[in-house]
Protein backbone atom coordinates (compact mmCIF):
# COMPACT_ATOMS: atom_id res chain seq x y z
CA UNK A 1 0.00 0.00 0.00
CA UNK A 2 1.38 3.51 -1.04
CA UNK A 3 1.80 6.11 1.76
CA UNK A 4 -0.84 8.03 -0.14
CA UNK A 5 -3.42 5.12 0.04
CA UNK A 6 -2.11 4.92 3.67
CA UNK A 7 -3.18 8.36 4.97
CA UNK A 8 -6.18 7.84 2.70
CA UNK A 9 -7.13 4.88 5.17
CA UNK A 10 -6.27 6.57 8.01
CA UNK A 11 -8.36 9.68 7.21
CA UNK A 12 -11.03 7.09 6.27
CA UNK A 13 -11.42 5.43 9.43
CA UNK A 14 -11.33 8.13 11.74
CA UNK A 15 -13.73 9.94 9.38
CA UNK A 16 -16.07 6.89 9.57
CA UNK A 17 -15.76 6.60 13.13
CA UNK A 18 -16.88 10.42 14.11
CA UNK A 19 -20.18 9.60 11.19
CA UNK A 20 -20.48 6.64 13.52
CA UNK A 21 -20.73 8.16 16.57
CA UNK A 22 -22.56 11.52 15.53
CA UNK A 23 -26.24 11.64 17.22
CA UNK A 24 -28.25 14.44 15.62
CA UNK A 25 -28.55 16.02 13.10
CA UNK A 26 -26.44 19.01 13.88
CA UNK A 27 -23.35 16.73 14.88
CA UNK A 28 -23.46 14.92 11.67
CA UNK A 29 -23.16 18.21 9.54
CA UNK A 30 -20.81 19.26 11.22
CA UNK A 31 -18.76 15.97 10.33
CA UNK A 32 -19.81 16.33 7.18
CA UNK A 33 -18.07 20.42 6.90
CA UNK A 34 -15.38 19.31 8.33
CA UNK A 35 -15.00 16.10 6.25
CA UNK A 36 -16.06 17.48 2.63
CA UNK A 37 -17.03 21.54 2.82
CA UNK A 38 -14.69 24.03 1.11
CA UNK A 39 -12.35 23.97 3.96
CA UNK A 40 -12.62 20.04 4.89
CA UNK A 41 -9.81 17.49 5.69
CA UNK A 42 -10.88 15.40 2.00
CA UNK A 43 -11.11 18.43 0.29
CA UNK A 44 -7.65 19.47 0.91
CA UNK A 45 -6.51 16.94 -0.55
CA UNK A 46 -8.32 16.70 -3.72
CA UNK A 47 -7.09 20.42 -4.33
CA UNK A 48 -3.62 18.93 -4.11
CA UNK A 49 -3.90 16.76 -7.22
CA UNK A 50 -3.40 19.95 -9.48
CA UNK A 51 -0.16 20.42 -7.98
CA UNK A 52 1.52 16.89 -8.90
CA UNK A 53 3.10 15.13 -11.66
CA UNK A 54 0.80 13.33 -13.75
CA UNK A 55 2.06 10.18 -12.67
CA UNK A 56 1.70 10.98 -9.73
CA UNK A 57 -1.91 12.58 -9.96
CA UNK A 58 -2.91 8.97 -11.85
CA UNK A 59 -1.95 7.38 -8.74
CA UNK A 60 -3.30 9.27 -6.11
CA UNK A 61 -6.91 10.78 -7.68
CA UNK A 62 -8.64 7.61 -7.56
CA UNK A 63 -7.51 6.92 -4.20
CA UNK A 64 -8.98 10.18 -3.04
CA UNK A 65 -11.95 10.48 -4.95
CA UNK A 66 -13.24 6.85 -3.50
CA UNK A 67 -12.52 8.39 0.00
CA UNK A 68 -14.84 11.18 -1.03
CA UNK A 69 -17.28 8.44 -2.43
CA UNK A 70 -17.20 6.44 0.54
CA UNK A 71 -17.24 8.90 3.34
CA UNK A 72 -20.20 10.38 1.11
CA UNK A 73 -22.39 7.15 1.44
CA UNK A 74 -21.59 6.98 5.01
CA UNK A 75 -22.73 10.29 5.55
CA UNK A 76 -26.11 9.52 3.47
CA UNK A 77 -26.60 6.72 5.27
CA UNK A 78 -26.21 7.71 9.21
CA UNK A 79 -28.23 10.56 7.96
CA UNK A 80 -31.35 8.43 7.15
CA UNK A 81 -30.85 6.72 10.34
CA UNK A 82 -31.05 9.68 12.32
CA UNK A 83 -34.26 11.05 10.66
CA UNK A 84 -36.28 7.97 11.03
CA UNK A 85 -35.07 7.97 15.00
CA UNK A 86 -36.18 11.88 14.99
CA UNK A 87 -39.40 10.89 13.41
CA UNK A 88 -39.91 8.11 15.83
CA UNK A 89 -39.47 10.32 18.72
CA UNK A 90 -41.81 13.30 16.73
CA UNK A 91 -44.48 10.51 16.78
CA UNK A 92 -44.21 9.61 20.50
CA UNK A 93 -44.42 13.03 21.41
CA UNK A 94 -46.93 14.70 19.44
CA UNK A 95 -49.71 12.68 20.12
CA UNK A 96 -53.62 13.79 19.02
CA UNK A 97 -56.50 12.53 20.90
CA UNK A 98 -58.65 11.65 17.91
CA UNK A 99 -61.89 11.13 20.38
CA UNK A 100 -61.65 14.96 20.30
CA UNK A 101 -64.65 16.49 18.43
CA UNK A 102 -63.13 18.06 15.18
CA UNK A 103 -64.83 20.88 15.40
CA UNK A 104 -65.82 23.20 18.96
CA UNK A 105 -69.10 22.93 19.86
CA UNK A 106 -69.65 26.48 19.54
CA UNK A 107 -67.95 28.01 16.92
CA UNK A 108 -66.58 31.42 16.50
CA UNK A 109 -69.38 33.52 14.21
CA UNK A 110 -68.90 37.48 12.72
CA UNK A 111 -71.25 39.81 14.44
CA UNK A 112 -74.10 40.71 12.32
CA UNK A 113 -72.84 44.41 12.23
CA UNK A 114 -70.02 43.05 10.77
CA UNK A 115 -71.51 41.27 8.56
CA UNK A 116 -73.59 43.86 6.84
CA UNK A 117 -70.19 45.83 6.50
CA UNK A 118 -68.73 43.48 4.27
CA UNK A 119 -71.66 43.40 2.35
CA UNK A 120 -71.88 47.63 2.48
CA UNK A 121 -68.55 47.58 0.86
CA UNK A 122 -69.05 44.54 -1.55
CA UNK A 123 -72.07 46.88 -2.63
CA UNK A 124 -70.27 49.85 -3.27
CA UNK A 125 -67.06 48.62 -4.61
CA UNK A 126 -69.55 46.98 -7.49
CA UNK A 127 -70.51 51.15 -8.03
CA UNK A 128 -67.24 52.29 -8.14
CA UNK A 129 -66.55 53.67 -4.06
CA UNK A 130 -63.77 53.50 -2.18
CA UNK A 131 -63.92 52.94 1.29
CA UNK A 132 -62.23 55.71 3.56
CA UNK A 133 -61.91 55.99 7.31
CA UNK A 134 -61.46 58.45 9.97
CA UNK A 135 -60.89 58.80 13.72
CA UNK A 136 -63.42 58.35 16.33
CA UNK A 137 -61.99 61.66 18.59
CA UNK A 138 -62.72 64.20 16.41
CA UNK A 139 -62.34 68.29 16.55
CA UNK A 140 -65.28 71.22 16.87
CA UNK A 141 -64.34 71.83 12.85
CA UNK A 142 -64.39 68.26 11.28
CA UNK A 143 -67.27 67.49 13.22
CA UNK A 144 -69.79 70.30 13.21
CA UNK A 145 -68.08 73.37 11.82
CA UNK A 146 -67.38 72.69 8.63
CA UNK A 147 -70.18 70.94 8.14
CA UNK A 148 -72.45 74.05 8.00
CA UNK A 149 -73.81 73.09 11.39
CA UNK A 150 -74.14 76.41 12.72
CA UNK A 151 -72.73 77.48 16.90
CA UNK A 152 -76.61 77.21 18.19
CA UNK A 153 -77.39 73.74 16.20
CA UNK A 154 -78.86 71.61 18.54
CA UNK A 155 -76.21 68.57 17.95
CA UNK A 156 -73.64 70.34 19.96
CA UNK A 157 -75.65 70.60 23.21
CA UNK A 158 -74.15 68.43 25.81
CA UNK A 159 -77.08 65.83 26.39
CA UNK A 160 -76.06 64.64 22.46
CA UNK A 161 -72.74 65.24 22.47
CA UNK A 162 -70.14 62.99 24.32
CA UNK A 163 -67.16 65.71 24.82
CA UNK A 164 -63.63 65.67 26.19
CA UNK A 165 -61.95 67.75 28.48
CA UNK A 166 -59.55 69.00 25.86
CA UNK A 167 -62.50 70.39 23.69
CA UNK A 168 -62.58 67.56 21.38
CA UNK A 169 -65.13 64.99 20.91
CA UNK A 170 -66.32 61.92 20.35
CA UNK A 171 -67.78 61.96 16.41
CA UNK A 172 -71.81 62.21 16.58
CA UNK A 173 -71.61 60.69 12.55
CA UNK A 174 -69.31 59.82 9.93
CA UNK A 175 -69.51 63.05 8.18
CA UNK A 176 -66.08 64.44 9.08
CA UNK A 177 -64.47 61.36 7.33
CA UNK A 178 -66.00 63.16 4.54
CA UNK A 179 -64.86 66.67 5.27
CA UNK A 180 -61.03 64.84 5.98
CA UNK A 181 -61.63 63.01 2.38
CA UNK A 182 -62.34 66.12 0.65
CA UNK A 183 -59.86 68.56 2.17
CA UNK A 184 -56.94 65.88 1.31
CA UNK A 185 -57.95 64.55 -1.99
CA UNK A 186 -59.22 66.69 -5.30
CA UNK A 187 -62.26 65.93 -6.81
CA UNK A 188 -63.77 63.61 -8.59
CA UNK A 189 -64.68 61.77 -5.02
CA UNK A 190 -66.76 58.89 -4.28
CA UNK A 191 -66.19 56.95 -0.78
CA UNK A 192 -67.81 55.51 1.25
CA UNK A 193 -67.01 55.64 4.97
CA UNK A 194 -68.47 52.93 7.42
CA UNK A 195 -67.95 53.20 11.31
CA UNK A 196 -68.60 53.65 14.95
CA UNK A 197 -70.58 57.20 16.15
CA UNK A 198 -71.47 58.22 19.20
CA UNK A 199 -74.37 60.03 20.78
CA UNK A 200 -76.08 60.07 24.46
CA UNK A 201 -78.94 58.04 23.76
CA UNK A 202 -80.02 54.65 25.07
CA UNK A 203 -82.94 52.90 24.86
CA UNK A 204 -84.58 49.87 22.61
CA UNK A 205 -83.63 51.42 18.73
CA UNK A 206 -80.51 53.70 20.36
CA UNK A 207 -77.57 52.94 21.89
CA UNK A 208 -74.48 55.57 23.29
CA UNK A 209 -72.42 53.57 20.46
CA UNK A 210 -73.71 52.41 17.23
CA UNK A 211 -72.68 52.61 13.66
CA UNK A 212 -73.05 54.40 10.46
CA UNK A 213 -72.00 54.60 6.62
CA UNK A 214 -72.49 57.29 4.61
CA UNK A 215 -71.97 57.72 1.33
CA UNK A 216 -70.01 60.60 -0.85
CA UNK A 217 -69.94 62.05 -4.54
CA UNK A 218 -68.30 64.71 -5.59
CA UNK A 219 -67.95 66.10 -9.39
CA UNK A 220 -68.95 67.80 -11.98
CA UNK A 221 -72.80 68.20 -12.87
CA UNK A 222 -73.92 65.59 -10.32
CA UNK A 223 -77.66 65.93 -9.53
CA UNK A 224 -80.53 64.12 -7.65
CA UNK A 225 -80.98 62.32 -10.43
CA UNK A 226 -77.82 60.52 -10.13
CA UNK A 227 -78.28 60.17 -6.11
CA UNK A 228 -81.47 58.53 -6.55
CA UNK A 229 -80.21 56.11 -8.93
CA UNK A 230 -77.40 54.86 -6.70
CA UNK A 231 -80.13 54.69 -3.46
CA UNK A 232 -82.21 52.36 -5.83
CA UNK A 233 -79.43 50.23 -6.55
CA UNK A 234 -77.87 50.40 -3.26
CA UNK A 235 -81.32 49.08 -1.36
CA UNK A 236 -81.87 46.37 -3.99
CA UNK A 237 -79.19 44.92 -3.94
CA UNK A 238 -78.95 44.72 0.22
CA UNK A 239 -82.12 43.68 0.52
CA UNK A 240 -82.16 41.53 -2.37
CA UNK A 241 -85.20 42.48 -4.15
CA UNK A 242 -85.66 42.87 -7.65
CA UNK A 243 -87.60 46.17 -7.42
CA UNK A 244 -87.84 49.12 -4.46
CA UNK A 245 -90.16 52.40 -4.57
CA UNK A 246 -88.14 55.08 -3.16
CA UNK A 247 -89.88 58.26 -1.99
CA UNK A 248 -88.04 61.63 -0.88
CA UNK A 249 -89.43 63.69 1.50
CA UNK A 250 -88.18 66.98 1.73
CA UNK A 251 -85.85 67.60 5.08
CA UNK A 252 -83.24 69.90 6.67
CA UNK A 253 -79.99 68.84 7.22
CA UNK A 254 -77.32 71.71 7.68
CA UNK A 255 -74.86 70.31 5.02
CA UNK A 256 -77.11 69.49 2.58
CA UNK A 257 -79.29 71.31 0.05
CA UNK A 258 -81.52 70.22 -0.83
CA UNK A 259 -82.06 67.40 1.82
CA UNK A 260 -84.36 64.97 1.90
CA UNK A 261 -85.42 62.10 3.61
CA UNK A 262 -85.63 58.40 2.15
CA UNK A 263 -88.49 55.98 2.37
CA UNK A 264 -88.59 52.97 0.82
CA UNK A 265 -91.84 50.68 0.12
CA UNK A 266 -92.52 47.25 2.47
CA UNK A 267 -95.48 45.13 3.25
CA UNK A 268 -96.34 42.78 6.02
CA UNK A 269 -96.10 39.20 5.66
CA UNK A 270 -96.18 36.60 7.97
CA UNK A 271 -96.18 38.78 10.93
CA UNK A 272 -92.91 40.18 9.20
CA UNK A 273 -91.68 43.31 7.32
CA UNK A 274 -90.34 42.94 3.93
CA UNK A 275 -88.94 45.45 1.77
CA UNK A 276 -90.32 45.56 -1.76
CA UNK A 277 -94.29 47.08 -2.79
CA UNK A 278 -96.30 50.24 -1.75
CA UNK A 279 -98.35 48.80 0.79
CA UNK A 280 -96.15 51.02 3.56
CA UNK A 281 -93.29 52.88 3.77
CA UNK A 282 -90.73 52.98 5.96
CA UNK A 283 -87.48 55.45 6.69
CA UNK A 284 -84.38 54.15 6.47
CA UNK A 285 -81.96 57.39 5.54
CA UNK A 286 -81.27 60.72 4.84
CA UNK A 287 -79.59 62.18 2.04
CA UNK A 288 -79.15 65.39 -0.15
CA UNK A 289 -77.07 67.53 -2.37
CA UNK A 290 -74.11 68.72 -0.82
CA UNK A 291 -74.74 72.15 0.64
CA UNK A 292 -71.89 74.49 -1.67
CA UNK A 293 -70.69 75.91 2.30
CA UNK A 294 -69.75 72.68 3.04
CA UNK A 295 -67.81 72.37 -0.71
CA UNK A 296 -66.18 75.72 -0.42
CA UNK A 297 -65.22 74.96 3.56
CA UNK A 298 -62.91 72.03 1.89
CA UNK A 299 -61.54 74.30 -0.50
CA UNK A 300 -63.72 72.85 -3.17
CA UNK A 301 -65.45 75.86 -5.58
CA UNK A 302 -68.85 74.84 -5.38
CA UNK A 303 -69.27 76.78 -9.19
CA UNK A 304 -67.17 74.01 -10.55
CA UNK A 305 -68.11 71.12 -8.55
CA UNK A 306 -70.92 69.17 -7.35
CA UNK A 307 -72.04 66.44 -5.24
CA UNK A 308 -74.60 64.34 -2.93
CA UNK A 309 -74.41 62.41 0.29
CA UNK A 310 -76.38 59.99 2.00
CA UNK A 311 -76.32 57.99 5.44
CA UNK A 312 -78.04 55.65 7.48
CA UNK A 313 -77.52 53.51 10.44
CA UNK A 314 -75.69 50.26 10.05
CA UNK A 315 -77.09 48.39 13.25
CA UNK A 316 -80.90 49.24 11.92
CA UNK A 317 -80.32 47.68 8.12
CA UNK A 318 -79.39 44.76 10.30
CA UNK A 319 -82.53 44.99 12.25
CA UNK A 320 -84.47 45.13 9.29
CA UNK A 321 -82.48 42.60 6.77
CA UNK A 322 -82.21 40.29 9.52
CA UNK A 323 -85.60 40.81 12.07
CA UNK A 324 -83.64 42.15 15.20
CA UNK A 325 -85.87 43.67 17.63
CA UNK A 326 -84.25 45.09 19.84
CA UNK A 327 -80.60 46.96 19.30
CA UNK A 328 -79.17 46.73 22.68
CA UNK A 329 -78.72 43.19 22.64
CA UNK A 330 -76.26 43.99 19.87
CA UNK A 331 -73.49 44.89 22.48
CA UNK A 332 -74.59 42.22 25.29
CA UNK A 333 -72.17 39.82 24.12
CA UNK A 334 -74.60 36.93 24.90
CA UNK A 335 -72.96 33.88 23.10
CA UNK A 336 -76.31 32.17 22.52
CA UNK A 337 -77.54 35.39 20.45
CA UNK A 338 -74.40 35.91 18.49
CA UNK A 339 -75.06 32.08 18.02
CA UNK A 340 -78.54 32.24 16.13
CA UNK A 341 -77.67 35.81 14.96
CA UNK A 342 -73.74 35.65 13.60
CA UNK A 343 -72.27 34.78 10.21
CA UNK A 344 -69.96 31.78 9.54
CA UNK A 345 -66.33 33.76 9.14
CA UNK A 346 -65.66 31.99 5.98
CA UNK A 347 -68.41 33.11 3.70
CA UNK A 348 -67.94 36.22 2.20
CA UNK A 349 -70.93 38.17 1.01
CA UNK A 350 -70.87 38.28 -3.19
CA UNK A 351 -73.14 39.85 -5.37
CA UNK A 352 -73.09 36.66 -7.76
CA UNK A 353 -73.86 34.59 -5.19
CA UNK A 354 -76.28 36.53 -3.08
CA UNK A 355 -74.86 38.89 -0.48
CA UNK A 356 -76.59 36.37 2.60
CA UNK A 357 -76.28 33.03 1.23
Amino acid sequence: MTDAASAAEALRLRLSAAIAAARTLEELEAVRVRALGRAGEVTALLKTLGALAPDERRVRAPVYQRLRDELTSALEARKAVLEREALARRLVAEREDLSLPAEPPRPGTLHPVTRVVEELLEIFADLGFAMAEGPEIEDDWHNFTALNIPPEHPARAMHDTFYLTDGRLLRTHTSPVQIRTMTATAPPIRIVAPGRVYRADSDATHTPMFHQVEGLVVDRDVHLGHLRWTLETFVKAFFEVEAVTLRFRPSFFPFTEPSVEVDVGCRREGGRLVIGGEGQWLEILGAGMVHPRVLANCGIDPERWQGFAFGCGIDRLAMLKYGMTDLRAFFDADLRWLAHFGFSALRAPSLALGLSA
